[in-house]
């Protein structure tokens, strides 16, 4: 199965549409996943159009889309079960807000956005993930969004990197 992990897309402000890099590889998509700040429901009906959706709100989504989707939520695909969670809510870093949403519940990955910035590595055998943002890169050097792929009960993480929306 192959997953394509996006948040922070921020569609319209930051930018008037997806980029290309991320278009070309949604066509493969078996699903999609968007960990918030998508800012319009619009933006769930492009990705719908590629393959099945499965997201989050962030702090900048209008109430339309936390009620459509909540904050948190745990998404099973290929026999793995992924925490989902922008990672805007606690006092704790982004980071640590995400894995904190997820205490005592068996996941094993969290996938989280907020800051903008990639991240990957692994916590007491749970996979952590920050896609970072294909539209809004901050300070980062790059531009980025993941891809997740299944295989027999394992799961792979990488991230696309490119430097033009």
């Amino acid at each position: 199965m192959k997953i394509i992990v996006i948040s922070d897309t921020h569609l319209p402000k930051r930018a008037k549409q997806l980029p290309e890099p991320l278009l070309q590889v949604l066509p493969e998509a078996d699903l999609i996943l968007h960990a918030g700040d998508w800012s319009d429901w619009s933006v769930y009906k492009l990705l719908s159009e590629y393959a099945p959706v499965a997201g989050v709100a962030g702090n900048t989504d209008p109430p339309e889309i936390e009620k459509k989707l909540g904050f948190s939520r745990i998404v099973e695909a290929d026999g793995l079960r992924l925490g989902l969670v922008h990672g805007h809510q606690g006092s704790k870093s982004t980071e640590q807000n995400a894995i904190h949403t997820f205490a005592g519940q068996q996941v094993d990955a969290i996938i989280f956005g907020h800051s903008h910035i990639p991240l990957m590595h692994t916590v007491n055998d749970v996979l952590v993930f920050n896609p970072g943002s294909p539209t809004d890169r901050r300070r980062q050097p790059q531009y980025s969004f993941g891809i997740m792929t299944t295989h027999l009960g394992k799961l792979h993480a990488e991230h696309v990197f490119f430097d033009r929306k």
